[in-house]
C-alpha cells in the first residue's frame, strides 16, 4: 500500500479521508536574507550619501570653492557636512564624514576620484574602462584600482573637464581627444558611442621630480657605459631617433637627453599633447590643434614642422612622428638643425628606419624609395631602441648608428645591444651590453668636439 509521507504545515485529505500535512512553505536559507538585507541598507546608504552630497553642494559659494586651496575648504566641507547629517539625523562617523568632503571637494577643484591615483607617485599609468573599473601600472605592473565614479555621467564629467582645460572638446560628436593635465601628463578619451562599456581614460603620468642619466642608470635601464655614450651623442649634436613600443620610456628618455641642450640654443618643440619637459630657457612649444565643430581651423604635425622651419631654430624636437610629418622632419634634420631629435613606435632599429620610409610615403607618394631612403641616411645619426620587458622594466636594448648606404640597402651598426643571461631570484632579467668597437660614421665629428678620449673609455668600460 502507498503511504504519503508525513510532513508539517497546512492539513489535507489523504486517499484514506484522514487528514495529513500540507507540505511547508519554502524555507528562505538565512546567508540569502542577509545578502537581500544588506543590499537593502546599503541601497538606502547610497541614496543618503547622494541626498547629503546635494544638499552640501546647494549650500557651497562657488566664486569662494574656486579662490580656497583644497587643504582649507576639506575641513570647511566637512563641517558643512557635520551640520546637514545632524538636521537630517543622518548617522556618520568622522572618517566616513572627512571621505565625503575629500570627494566633494576632488569633484569640485580637481578630477574626481582620480585624484589619490595621480597623487601617488608609484602609479606610471591609469586606465579607466568604465565607471566602475579602473587599474594601475606600477612598475611594469598592472593592478586594479579600488577607486568608482558614481555613474557614467560622473566620469563623463570628469573627461569634459579635462578636455576643457587645455582648449578642447569631447562630446558624442567628438568622442576621441588627446590632451594633458596641468602637470604634464597625457591624457586620451574615448567616449560612447566609441566605447562600449562607458567612457575610456587613459592617463600617462610623468614623475614630478626631473630623470636624468643617472637617474635611468639607478632605475635599471641602462648602464653607466651606455649612459655616457648617449651624453656624448647629445653634446656632439647627433640627430637621434628613439624608437620603442608603448609605454617603453620613449619620452622620459627624450627628456634626459635633452637635459644635455645647451642653455644659448634656441629649441621648438613640436606635440600633438605638449608632454615634453625641457629645462632650458629658450624654448618654443607648439601644440596641434583639432577641428572645430564645422570640420576647419585644423593645425596638424606637418603643418607645425614647416612653420617651426621659420621660427630660427636651433635644434627641433617632435614629440612623436605618426604620419606625413615625418618626411618634413627629414628636411629639417638636414637643413643645418642639428642635434633635433624624435620619437618614433617600432619593434627595432631595423623596422623604425622602415616605418620611417612608410611615413615619409604617406606625405610624398612619387618619391622613390631609393630618395627616400637617401634623405633617412643624410638626416639621422643614431637610433635608440627601448623597451619594456616581461619583467616590468623598462630598458635601453639597442644603439644603433646609421651607418650609409651599399646599393638600396641602408646599414646599421650596433653600438650596444643588450643580451638576456637570465632572471634573478627576484623576479629581474640579468644581462649584459655587447659592445661594437668599429670606427663610427660619425667618428669626425666626436673628433671636432673633442670627445675621442670620452668616447674609447665609455667603450672601454662597457667591457669590464
Amino acid at each position: 500500500m502507498r503511504i504519503t509521507a508525513p510532513a508539517f504545515g497546512r492539513r489535507s485529505t489523504n486517499q484514506h479521508g484522514g487528514l495529513a500535512e500540507a507540505p511547508p512553505p519554502p524555507v528562505i536559507a538565512p546567508s540569502t536574507v542577509q545578502a537581500d538585507a544588506l543590499a537593502e541598507t546599503t541601497a538606502t546608504a547610497d541614496a543618503l550619501i547622494a541626498e547629503l552630497r546635494t544638499l552640501c553642494l546647494s549650500k557651497l559659494d562657488p566664486q569662494a570653492i574656486s579662490n580656497s586651496p583644497p587643504e582649507v575648504l576639506i575641513p570647511e566641507v566637512e563641517l558643512l557636512i557635520s551640520e546637514i547629517a545632524n538636521e537630517r539625523r543622518i548617522n556618520l562617523n568622522g572618517r566616513e564624514q572627512r571621505k565625503l568632503a575629500t570627494e566633494l571637494v576632488d569633484d569640485m577643484l580637481g578630477l574626481g576620484p582620480l585624484e589619490p591615483l595621480l597623487e601617488d607617485e608609484t602609479i606610471n599609468d591609469i586606465m579607466v574602462n568604465g565607471p566602475h573599473l579602473t587599474f594601475v601600472e606600477r612598475r611594469g605592473k598592472v593592478y586594479t584600482a579600488p577607486i568608482r565614479f558614481r555613474d557614467t555621467a560622473h566620469l563623463i564629467n570628469v573627461c569634459q573637464r579635462i578636455a576643457a582645460a587645455v582648449g578642447r572638446r569631447v562630446d558624442e560628436s567628438s568622442p576621441m581627444v588627446d590632451a594633458r593635465l596641468k602637470d604634464g601628463s597625457r591624457v586620451n578619451i574615448v567616449l560612447p558611442p566609441l566605447a562600449l562599456d562607458g567612457p575610456y581614460v587613459s592617463i600617462r603620468k610623468f614623475s614630478k621630480k626631473s630623470i636624468d642619466f643617472n637617474k635611468l642608470v639607478e632605475f635599471g635601464a641602462m648602464t653607466r657605459p651606455v649612459a655616457r655614450v648617449l651624453e656624448i651623442c647629445a653634446q656632439i649634436r647627433l640627430n637621434v631617433i628613439i624608437s620603442g613600443g608603448t609605454g617603453s620610456g620613449k619620452t622620459t628618455l627624450l627628456n634626459a637627453m635633452s637635459r644635455l641642450i645647451d642653455n644659448g640654443e634656441r629649441i621648438v618643440t613640436v606635440e600633438d599633447a605638449a608632454e615634453l619637459q625641457l629645462q632650458q630657457p629658450h624654448v618654443v612649444r607648439l601644440e596641434t590643434r583639432p577641428a572645430n565643430l564645422e570640420g576647419k581651423g585644423e593645425i596638424n604635425q606637418r603643418d607645425l614642422v614647416r612653420n617651426a622651419l621659420r621660427m630660427r631654430p636651433d635644434r627641433i624636437i617632435i614629440g612623436e612622428v605618426r604620419g606625413a610629418e615625418a618626411f618634413d622632419m627629414l628636411q629639417a634634420m638636414n637643413t643645418g638643425h642639428d642635434g633635433s631629435m624624435s620619437t618614433i613606435h617600432a619593434n627595432n632599429t631595423r623596422d623604425a628606419v622602415t616605418r620611417i620610409e612608410n611615413m615619409v610615403q604617406m606625405g610624398s607618394m612619387g618619391l622613390p624609395l631609393s630618395a627616400i631612403r637617401t634623405q633617412i641616411v643624410s638626416a639621422v645619426d643614431l637610433i635608440v631602441q627601448v623597451e619594456r620587458q616581461r619583467d616590468g622594466g623598462r630598458r635601453i636594448i639597442q644603439v644603433t648608428e646609421v651607418c650609409g648606404m651599399e646599393g638600396d640597402i641602408v646599414l646599421l651598426n650596433d653600438i650596444f645591444h643588450f643580451n638576456i643571461d637570465g632572471e634573478g631570484s627576484d623576479g629581474r632579467l640579468r644581462g649584459h651590453y655587447k659592445s661594437i668597437r668599429s670606427r663610427p660614421a660619425f667618428q669626425s665629428r666626436i673628433s671636432y668636439f673633442g670627445l675621442d678620449r670620452a668616447w674609447t673609455a665609455a667603450l672601454d668600460e662597457s667591457e669590464i
